[in-house]
């Protein structure tokens, strides 16, 4: 049984490596941080005799994206984690920045979830689960861009979801939605949380645990799984308001 995932040499994905690795699956693990990702697979191998693959590439290439999927094949399990955030008022952060973040956190997955998924529905079986947040379920002002690129995981993977149990396939997808948890995506989106933050290991934990009983929304938490209920239930111009003020508390030096 083999495993890919994205965005593995640090965070969540990284933990969620060693997990999987911890039930004998074989791993195929991808970053940008090739010394990473070379540390890591032997941490993992010599621990617990396993295989583990270790491809350096960005993924807010397209033509990455497609060579991945040339080079690895016959996945069981595909891990669609490899994402980043950023802060601040729209009109003042970096456009370039927002562009890869779009071609990282929209476009990779895109292209990795049909690519892997018309492998599985042939095969006739695996899992997809794509990291999201709980943002994709609210309007994140000060975060716009963030937020907006997982709304766009949220809603590709439900569609897919329906897709799937339409055609009573025995392929699955899930969603994680997280809330805050205490890993590198602070630093590089230049915020820094006032509210608690989830542990990274006691999420990847919960995410693998649920995936293997077939659960779609995966809300590790019980706080986050209110916000989700309240992001659907209340206005969403009040969402909006509450949101710009947890927002306002993240962006660094204030």
């Amino acid at each position: 049984m083999k495993v890919l995932i994205t965005g593995a040499s640090s965070g969540i994905g990284k933990d969620m490596a060693k997990v999987m690795a911890s039930k004998g699956y074989d791993l195929a693990i991808v970053a940008r941080n090739e010394e990473e990702l070379k540390k890591l697979a032997n941490e993992l191998e010599e621990k617990n005799k396993i295989k583990v693959e270790t491809i350096a590439m960005d993924l807010s290439n397209e033509e990455n994206c497609k060579e991945l999927h040339r080079r690895v094949r016959n996945v069981d399990i595909l891990i669609n984690n490899a994402g980043f955030g950023d802060c601040g008022n729209f009109t003042k952060t970096s456009l370039q920045k927002e562009i890869t973040m779009i071609q990282t956190n929209i476009i990779a997955y895109h292209i990795l979830t049909k690519l892997y998924l018309i492998d599985m529905k042939a095969n006739g079986r695996g899992k997809i689960l794509n990291v999201a947040s709980i943002a994709g379920f609210m309007p994140g002002p000060l975060m716009s861009t963030y937020y907006a690129t997982k709304a766009y995981v949220v809603r590709l993977s439900e569609g897919i979801r329906e897709e799937l149990k339409k055609e009573k396939s025995n392929v699955q997808i899930s969603i994680l939605c997280p809330g805050p948890v205490n890993t590198n995506f602070n630093n590089v989106a230049n915020v820094n949380f006032k509210i608690r933050e989830a542990n990274s290991m006691v999420v990847a934990k919960y995410a693998i645990k649920k995936l293997e009983k077939g659960k779609f929304y995966i809300v590790p938490g019980i706080d986050v799984k209110f916000a989700k209920i309240g992001a659907k239930i209340f206005p969403t111009n009040l969402v909006s308001k509450v949101a710009y003020m947890v927002q306002k508390r993240k962006i660094s030096g204030h």
